[in-house]
């Protein structure tokens, strides 16, 4: 993800996470600072900046008066106009004064392209003056050069049509002093055939006093190496009546100055570790084919967007040589697979782009991209290690009235994306209703955020009962998002955004925090009642966390809880993913007096041979084995054995998904410790779990 530096200059806290929002799901890693006022943004102006997103009207600044401090500031970065609306004139004048690009309030979700393009013309024009200034600097030097005698020195006498020519000037060409004679025709003759024409104009021009100087780039036909790139200067010298008798001039290699210009340019436009172009010429070439498409409705072409599976997992592990090396291979493998006319790209990391020209029908680029994805399949062996490179691939098509590149490009990546969920080395082909989706997917992407931010999730819980006495044992704190128009968001709808976003460990910890006020609550109002413990959920992300022990032992010191009455649920692959990491996490939560439950017990892993690695103090039998025991034997034995193995191991067991008076009775003949379900009871409101204890109902 490419970190960017924002300076937004905004008075409403709400609009600018807004444009950060856009930003952020346009692929950004975002650090910024926010000002509303002339001597805040002063301020801010000292620290280097990527982009600077300004408002146009605020009730004590504006966007005009933010755009002269920024000006005086000599910042070499875009300046970005974020409107409701504003003039022709306006508009025009900000441009005059500066202003890179304008954006719509309306139209928001324009912001990551527009950005993406203005921060890649700015480094165009960096790259421009960085070319111009090596140019002065080696045209300075060839000056000096010049005049140190160097250059290869010729005087032409008109007159008689000869030609003097150094020993110098001769030589750079590869000749000795006595193999080139007198004659204009050893310069002419020498020269390049497609530049032939424009010497001869521009010589004839300054004969002809139409220019002051004679001064041309050109190739001379070198002995041995070929043609090479020279700069060759004169000037005419007239008689009385104006015409040229004479005229003399220098010759100088800039064979190497060319190479350097043309390299500066490829750079610009290609990636530096593939060779592969980049986005910017990617996205110039498209702009190319949609053009072609307005003319020729017939024209049919198509991108493909691809990105790696485990890419990052390569990297981290194996080190960026290997990484880098690895990138190398898949794009060599990309273009071994295209065909003529087609074009591929290297976006950043480790997404890659796919133009293909002139297709005769849709199912072309699917045939492509499943081809592409069994080349890029291949085993691949580097650094005395075999890896096995797989991609995801998303299609849209020219046909669907495209005009701008970034809304083609836009709708790969939404598909690309589509087809990750979907699994491993998957394809999709866009359609609008992604667009629809990815649109959604974004509002409740702000929503969730802001969610966050005010604290609008809830805990319900749900009752888990002692199957030898009938007795309320226990609650499962289950989250629930109540946004405020009132409604109850269920955790399927917003749990997995939430991990992708890297949300969850702080809705978790709000969770863990209304879990553990609760408990005390319920402690200082059922004084005389057994102390009923918590059950608190954590994500794979949370129980990642370094201080994931220190948290906990805040929040129970903060609200008062004893720890003994604080239960970690935690699952199965979780455990596994890093088994011994996972045994000392666990080691040291039993070490706090933390329980901890393994939920979704026999989904992940089967891995009863792991169990007793980890210290663990209840195991809890997933619903999916819970439903069948009536229903299947095999079901039903595999029930009894994962109960008697955990009470083998000293551990409790709980069912889960308890829906019948038969899942019962099959589950008390296992002798199973505890269970919960809907034949018990949902998920309960705080309150209308306070009432229940209140009641100490027996099932």
């Amino acid at each position: 993800m490419t970190e960017l530096r924002v300076l937004v200059v905004e008075d409403s806290e709400d609009d600018a996470l807004l444009m950060l929002l856009q930003l952020r799901r346009g692929g950004y890693h975002i650090v910024h600072e926010r000002v509303d006022t002339p001597d805040a943004m002063r301020a801010a102006l000292t620290l280097p900046w990527d982009i600077v997103i300004s408002d146009y009207t605020m009730p004590s600044f504006s966007g005009p008066a933010a755009l002269s401090l920024f000006s005086e500031t000599g910042l070499d970065c875009p300046f970005i106009v974020v409107t409701g609306t504003i003039g022709e004139e306006s508009a025009v004048a900000l441009m005059k004064m500066g202003v890179s690009d304008f954006v719509l309030k309306t139209n928001l979700p324009r912001l990551p392209g527009v950005v993406e393009r203005e921060l890649r013309e700015a480094d165009l024009r960096r790259a421009k003056r960085r070319a111009e200034e090596a140019l002065r600097v080696s045209e300075e030097r060839y000056k000096l050069a010049m005049q140190g005698a160097n250059d290869g020195l010729w005087d032409w006498n008109i007159a008689d049509d000869t030609v003097f020519f150094s020993s110098r000037w001769k030589s750079m060409l590869g000749y000795e002093m006595d193999e080139v004679g007198d004659s204009v025709d050893e310069w002419q003759n020498r020269l390049h055939p497609d530049e032939k024409q424009s010497f001869r104009i521009k010589l004839i021009n300054h004969l002809k006093h139409l220019t002051p100087h004679f001064e041309i780039e050109h190739r001379m036909l070198h002995k041995t190496s070929g043609y090479r790139w020279m700069l060759t200067r004169g000037l005419a010298v007239y008689d009385d009546s104006g015409r040229a008798y004479r005229m003399a001039g220098s010759q100088t290699d800039i064979t190497e100055r060319k190479r350097t210009e043309e390299q500066l340019l490829h750079d610009a436009f290609h990636d530096g570790l593939t060779g592969l172009p980049n986005r910017a010429l990617f996205t110039d070439l498209l702009g190319f084919a949609l053009e072609h498409r307005q003319r020729n409705d017939s024209y049919l072409s198509a991108v493909l967007f691809i990105n790696l599976e485990r890419f990052r997992y390569v990297n981290d592990s194996f080190g960026h040589r290997i990484g880098d090396q690895y990138l190398i291979e898949v794009a060599s493998r990309i273009k071994s697979v295209l065909r003529p006319g087609d074009v591929a790209a290297r976006f950043a990391g480790d997404e890659y782009a796919i133009l293909l020209d002139d297709l005769r029908d849709p199912a072309e680029a699917t045939r492509f991209a499943e081809m592409l994805q069994t080349m890029i399949g291949h085993p691949l062996g580097l650094g005395g290690h075999e890896f096995f490179p797989g991609c995801n691939v998303g299609i849209v098509f020219s046909a669907s009235g495209y005009h701008d590149p970034e809304d083609m490009l836009r709708d790969a990546d939404t598909a690309m994306h589509r087809a990750r969920k979907r699994g491993k080395r998957k394809m999709e082909v866009f359609d609008a209703a992604m667009h629809a989706s990815a649109v959604t997917t974004l509002q409740l992407e702000h929503e969730l955020r802001r969610a966050v931010e005010r604290r609008e999730f809830l805990v319900h819980y749900q009752p888990i009962v002692e199957l030898t006495t009938g007795k309320l044992s226990s609650f499962e704190a289950l989250i629930r998002w109540q946004k405020p128009d009132g409604k109850l968001v269920p955790p399927n709808d917003f749990i997995p955004l939430s991990e992708e976003l890297g949300l969850i460990v702080d809705i978790g910890k709000q969770v863990l925090e209304m879990a553990c006020q609760q408990m005390v609550m319920w402690q200082q109002q059922f004084p005389d009642h057994r102390m009923l413990p918590v059950s608190v959920n954590l994500s794979g992300k949370q129980f990642n966390q370094p201080d994931l022990v220190e948290e906990i032992e805040s929040v129970i010191h903060s609200t008062g809880l004893s720890a003994s009455h604080l239960k970690l649920e935690i699952t199965e692959t979780m455990l596994m993913e890093n088994p011994e990491s996972a045994r000392q996490m666990l080691t040291r939560l039993r070490e706090k007096n933390i329980k901890v439950l393994m939920d979704d017990f026999g989904t992940g892993y089967s891995s009863l041979s792991y169990l007793h690695r980890f210290p663990c103090d209840t195991l809890k039998i997933d619903g999916s084995f819970v439903r069948r025991i009536t229903d299947e034997r095999e079901g039903k034995e595999i029930v009894r054995i994962i109960v008697m193995l955990a009470h083998n191991l000293g551990m409790n067991v709980i069912a889960e998904c308890v829906e019948t008076e038969e899942h019962l009775g099959v589950l008390r003949e296992f002798g199973c410790d505890l269970a919960q379900g809907y034949f018990f009871s949902r998920p309960l409101s705080a309150s209308d779990a306070t009432d229940l204890i209140q009641r100490n109902p027996s099932w």
